[in-house]
């Protein structure tokens, strides 16, 4: 890479971070539409997942808890553990743009903002990762 394009990770970089910071505080500050209910569990599953890398393997936990609520069943978002889910239990959900979520963290982070938030995020990463493995380039004489 030459110099001008080192430096333009640079600034992307600073300006992806910069909106990474505005979009979290716009995720914290937003106005959330949503509404407590009660639901019935159907069923809680658990299921694994295996992830094999070059280097590695290991299983990712997934919970499928399918709940019923105003007479239709819903899968519940945002689960992440089985406690408290067993079948025929009442528990508290929160209902928020036709999704039912288990907590209200899975209905702040399902918004349009939370997704720009984690985009810039990444690309924040990215771009610093891409940077910092070039910097050499803007230090190297001509020859």
């Amino acid at each position: 890479m030459n110099k001008k394009t080192v430096i333009l990770m640079g600034v992307g970089f600073v300006v992806s971070l910069v909106l990474t910071i505005v979009f979290r505080i716009l995720m914290d500050n937003q106005n959330l539409e949503y509404e407590e209910v009660q639901v019935r569990v159907v069923s809680a599953d658990a299921g694994t997942t295996r992830v094999k890398t070059r280097y590695s393997s290991s299983t990712i936990t997934n919970y499928t808890v399918r709940v019923r609520y105003d007479g239709e069943t819903y899968n519940l978002e945002n689960v992440h553990s089985l406690s408290g889910y067993s079948e025929g239990r009442t528990v508290k959900a929160y209902l928020s743009n036709g999704k039912l979520y288990a907590n209200v963290e899975g209905v702040n982070t399902s918004t349009p903002v939370a997704y720009a938030y984690f985009g810039f995020m990444i690309a924040s990463f990215l771009l610093l990762m891409v940077f910092l493995c070039n910097t050499p380039h803007l230090f190297k004489k001509k020859e």
